[in-house]
């Protein structure tokens, strides 16, 4: 199927819908006794709530029901649903369920909290120092096994360094992103009357968030109807019910923001709670602030190069800004260090990547989770590299790049490369006139013809 629409102009299957407005999103779906909800998030980056009164909220008219720390002990791999140890501002204290979003936030405005601020961390640098205030009890950093860090060796990297005839270092810094999409986050949890409960998501990850969620709610995911909304469009001109079809989940851009639970778990347990459907939809503002990000990632190079160009030794020590919790930020330090050295051939390879929390919410996935600050990092060091030691950057490339039969550091034997052959494409469609010994080149194996 795909070969016959590579090349061609085709209409996008989901664009008219989109247009006319007939696109429908988890926000459009009301059902009959629904409630809204709403939060209290925590003022402060870290501290201990010690006293709560939720007495006035509860007395307001409009109420449903109310939920704390103290009735929702569950968590989320290792966040809980609400807190009482703070870890980031605007943590998630207590939820209410009222008849509309205007009554919920009365109520909200009516909980009195104490909290015990405490000195919190918000660089990752400062965070592993010794004597850093700790952000989670057990540390600052993430542990992989025994280590404090996820590391890739290959080859001798001491003996790469001798053997160079330049050593060549630079240190970067990948900034947070965030992923800003059209549709902030919402959920709707409904309960049946056979015990079982619907919750339409906007998840990217069904089957994932499905299983976190079942182990949240301490059920089984078979007792859970789990739905990222369908949209339906008809056929042009009909106006028969009969000819509505429904094309699939939609979701209002993600972009990697929607893996986690963010706003799943407390609608589902208020509406389990009082036995009636809830909705909980966050502000633009909300979703800006609290929802996951592209976390920070500062990484510094060091490279050992010969004179004719060809690099013998590459170091580099990753630090992933994690924030507050664990979620996906152990995988994209793993999927970062397996890939740290670029699309390059380098012999010898010594790579430390490190996830650490800080204050701050925790980050998520984004495009190119883990790759792309180290492609940014990556390529700017090579540009680095033909600067110092005068060779074009286009040559540099050609001369490291990935042949046939190459092994990566994770022992890998490449077996499909085609990476000369691109970037002789690329300089072509660039307008950039590349020399006759680098357009003789090709992806095949080292000292084949």
């Amino acid at each position: 199927m795909a070969f016959k629409v590579i090349g061609k102009r085709e209409k996008r299957y989901d664009g008219l819908a989109h247009v006319t407005g007939e696109t429908r999103y988890v926000d459009d779906i009301f059902v009959p006794g629904i409630l809204m909800t709403k939060v209290l998030r925590s003022p402060v980056a870290k501290g201990q709530v010690r006293h709560l009164d939720i007495s006035s909220a509860e007395s307001l008219p409009g109420v449903a029901g109310i939920i704390t720390p103290g009735d929702v002990p569950n968590k989320y791999q290792d966040q809980p649903v609400l807190a009482s140890s703070i870890r980031y501002k605007g943590e998630p204290i207590v939820a209410v369920a009222a008849v509309d979003e205007d009554t919920a936030l009365e109520a909200i405005s009516k909980i009195k909290v104490d909290i015990e601020e405490e000195e919190a961390v918000f660089d990752p640098l400062e965070a592993m120092k010794a004597g850093a205030p700790k952000v989670r009890p057990e540390g600052n950093i993430y542990m992989y096994g025994n280590y404090p860090f996820r590391r890739v060796v290959f080859g001798n990297i001491e003996a790469g360094f001798k053997e160079a005839d330049y050593i060549i270092e630079g240190e970067y810094f990948h900034p947070t992103l965030e992923h800003a999409p059209i549709e902030p986050w919402a959920s709707l949890a409904v309960p049946e009357a056979d015990g079982r409960l619907t919750v339409y998501t906007m998840s990217q990850s069904l089957h994932l968030t499905l299983g976190w969620l079942a182990d949240v709610l301490h059920m089984e995911p078979d007792d859970i109807r789990f739905i990222k909304w369908a949209w339906r469009t008809r056929q042009r001109g009909s106006t028969s019910l009969s000819d509505l079809r429904y094309i699939g989940g939609i979701i209002g851009g993600a972009f990697g923001g929607k893996l986690d639970i963010q706003a799943d778990h407390i609608p589902a347990i208020l509406a389990l709670k009082i036995g009636r459907p809830v909705k909980w939809r966050w502000t633009r503002e909300e979703d800006l602030l609290y929802s996951v990000y592209h976390g920070a990632w500062y990484i510094k190079i060091k490279d050992g190069v010969k004179k004719d160009g060809h690099i013998v030794a590459r170091q580099i020590r990753s630090i992933r800004d994690a924030g507050a919790y664990t979620t996906f930020n152990p995988y994209a330090v793993e999927k970062h260090c397996f890939l740290a050295s670029g699309p390059y051939f380098i012999p010898n390879v010594h790579v430390e990547g490190y996830c650490v929390y800080t204050n701050k919410p925790p980050a998520g996935a984004m495009r190119g989770f883990g790759i792309t600050p180290r492609s940014f990092a990556i390529e700017v060091q090579m540009n680095r590299i033909a600067s110092q030691i005068g060779i074009d950057p286009w040559e540099l490339r050609f001369i490291n790049a990935y042949r046939q039969g190459d092994q990566t550091p994770t022992r890998r034997v490449l077996d499909s490369v085609y990476l000369i052959e691109t970037m002789q494409a690329l300089a072509k469609k660039a307008g950039v006139k590349l020399p006759d010994r680098l357009m003789s080149m090709t992806s095949a194996e080292r000292g084949s013809k």
